[in-house]
C-alpha cells in the first residue's frame, strides 16, 4: 500500500511539474483561440457548439478548453481547468472579438456600410444568380469528379478533412463538392487566405494613383533609424528584414499577437531590423497586420477605412459573404481572419485569373497580378506579394505558373493562367498531411488543352 501511494505521490508530482512548467504558461493562447474560434463559428456561420469543438478546435491543446456561449449577448467564454478563462465577444459587422480584462465592451463602435445587391442577372461567378449548366467538351468529367471525391474522408474517418472544393474553368462553376454538414452558403475562415485580400488593396490603390508600393512605407516611428529605408514593396514580398518569429505550437510572436494584442499593426511595426530589407525573406503575420495598419492611415476617419475593404474590392465583385474581423483597437486583422463561402473564395481567384477586370470594371492594374507573382527574393521562388507560387516546385505535377492564397489547416484558392483555371480547397488539414499536389495534378489533367 505504502508503494502504491508513492506512485500516485509521484505521479501528482510529475503532472503539477508538467502543468505549472510546460502547459501553464501556453493557457492564455489556448483558451484565446478556443474562445475566438467558438465566438466566430458560433455567430459567423452558425455552427454548433459541438461541431465547432470537433472540427475547427480538436487541435492538441486546444482541445483541452472548455467552452460555452452566450446566445443572448453573444459571447464566447473559454478556459482550460477552470483557468485563464478568456472572452471573445461578437459584433455584427464586425465579426468576434478576442478581448481582455481592459476593454469596455458597452463602448460604442463603427460597422463597415456595405452594398449589399447581389446581382441576380448574372450567373454566378459574376453574379448571385445560378451558375450556367455548362459542358465543356475539354473536360474528363469523371477524372474531374473522381479527383475532387477522393480529397474527402468516407463517413466516420479524419485523415484527409477536406470541407469543400470548388473548381472554376473559364470563368464557369463545373464542379464543386461539400463535406457533410457544410454547403455552398458556409462561411468558412480562410485564416492566412486574408492576407491575399490585404495585399490587394494595394494594388487597388496603386491603381488609384494613391500609393506608391516602391516608395518608404509611411511609418514615423521608423524616421530615425535603419528602418526607413523598408519599402512598402518590401513589407508587401514579405522582405523587410524585421525580426519576427511565426511557430503556431508554441509561444510566439505571431500567437501573441493574434491571441493577446490589443492593437495589432503595433506589434510588428515596434520590432527592431534584424536582416537587410529585400534579402532577408521572412513569413510574418505581423508584417500584413502592419500593412492593415498602414492601410487605415490612407483615410481621413475610421468609417472611410471599415468601408473601403468592402466598398473598393468585396461588395464589388459580390463576395457578399465575406467578412474580414477586426482587432479590439478596430484594425482588420487583415492576416488571419476573413470570412467567405468556398464560392466567394473563388469569385477572388477569377478577379486575379482575370488580372482584376470584373464585369468591365477594372479594380485593379492588369500587371498587379503579375506583380504578385513575381518571387521575392530570397524565397527561392515560394513566395510573391501576399500571394504563394509554384514557381519553385513545392508542388513537382503542377504548373509552375500557379499561385495561391493559403491558410492554416490547408486553405487554398490556386490560380492557373495557363489553364484558366481556380480551385479552392478549404478543410482542416494542411500539407503534407493533405495531398494537395494529388489534388491540383487531377485536376489539371482533367482538363485537355
Amino acid at each position: 500500500m505504502k508503494k502504491f501511494l508513492k506512485i500516485v505521490v509521484v505521479c501528482i508530482v510529475i503532472f503539477v511539474f508538467v502543468f505549472y512548467f510546460a502547459l501553464y504558461p501556453k493557457l492564455d493562447l489556448i483558451s484565446g483561440f478556443s474562445a475566438k474560434s467558438v465566438a466566430s463559428g458560433t455567430f459567423i456561420d452558425n455552427r454548433p457548439l459541438d461541431v465547432i469543438e470537433s472540427g475547427d478546435n480538436d487541435i492538441p491543446l486546444v482541445d483541452l478548453a472548455r467552452n460555452s456561449v452566450n446566445q443572448t449577448k453573444q459571447f464566447a467564454l473559454s478556459s482550460v481547468y477552470g483557468i485563464k478563462e478568456r472572452k471573445a465577444i461578437y459584433r455584427p459587422g464586425l465579426g468576434a472579438t478576442l478581448i481582455d480584462d481592459d476593454f469596455d465592451v458597452s463602448q460604442p463602435y463603427l460597422v463597415p456600410r456595405r452594398t449589399l445587391q447581389p446581382n441576380t442577372a448574372l450567373p454566378y461567378p459574376f453574379g448571385a444568380g445560378a451558375p450556367k449548366d455548362s459542358t465543356f467538351a475539354s473536360i474528363d468529367y469523371a477524372l474531374l469528379k473522381k479527383t475532387v471525391a477522393q480529397a474527402f474522408d468516407a463517413k466516420g474517418e479524419k485523415n484527409k478533412r477536406t470541407r469543400a472544393v470548388v473548381v472554376l474553368y473559364k470563368g464557369h462553376l463545373v464542379h464543386e463538392q461539400y463535406a457533410d454538414g457544410f454547403t455552398k452558403d458556409s462561411r468558412l475562415l480562410g485564416w492566412s487566405m486574408t492576407k491575399s485580400l490585404t495585399g490587394t488593396y494595394f494594388g487597388i490603390l496603386q491603381y488609384q494613383g494613391k500609393i506608391d508600393v516602391r516608395k518608404p512605407a509611411p511609418i514615423a516611428a521608423w524616421q530615425n533609424d535603419d528602418r526607413k529605408k523598408i519599402t512598402l514593396h518590401n513589407l508587401l514580398q514579405m522582405n523587410s528584414g524585421l525580426e519576427w518569429e511565426e511557430q503556431y505550437d508554441k509561444i510566439c510572436d505571431a500567437t501573441q499577437m493574434l491571441f493577446q494584442a490589443r492593437d495589432m499593426p503595433a506589434v510588428q511595426r515596434d520590432k527592431p531590423l534584424v536582416g537587410k530589407p529585400n534579402a532577408s525573406w521572412n513569413y510574418s503575420s505581423g508584417t500584413t497586420n502592419l500593412l492593415s495598419g498602414i492601410l487605415r492611415q490612407q483615410f481621413q476617419s475610421h468609417q472611410d477605412y471599415l468601408d473601403f475593404w468592402y466598398s473598393s474590392l468585396l461588395d464589388k465583385i459580390g463576395m457578399h459573404s465575406a467578412l474580414v474581423e477586426t482587432d479590439m483597437a478596430g484594425n482588420f486583422v487583415g492576416s488571419s481572419y476573413g470570412w467567405a463561402t468556398p464560392r466567394d473564395w473563388a469569385r477572388f481567384g477569377q478577379l486575379y485569373l482575370q488580372k482584376g477586370l470584373w464585369n468591365g470594371e477594372r479594380i485593379f492594374a492588369a500587371d498587379w497580378a503579375n506583380y504578385v507573382a513575381t518571387p521575392t527574393p530570397t524565397s527561392e521562388g515560394r513566395y510573391g506579394a501576399q500571394f504563394w507560387l509554384n514557381a519553385g516546385g513545392k508542388f513537382p505535377d503542377v504548373p509552375r505558373d500557379m499561385y495561391y492564397c493559403s491558410g492554416y489547416q490547408g486553405q487554398m484558392v490556386a490560380i492557373f493562367p495557363s489553364h484558366d483555371l481556380v480551385v479552392v480547397r478549404m478543410g482542416l488539414k494542411e500539407d503534407p498531411g493533405f495531398d494537395f499536389n494529388g489534388l491540383l495534378r487531377g485536376i489539371v489533367k482533367s482538363i485537355k488543352k
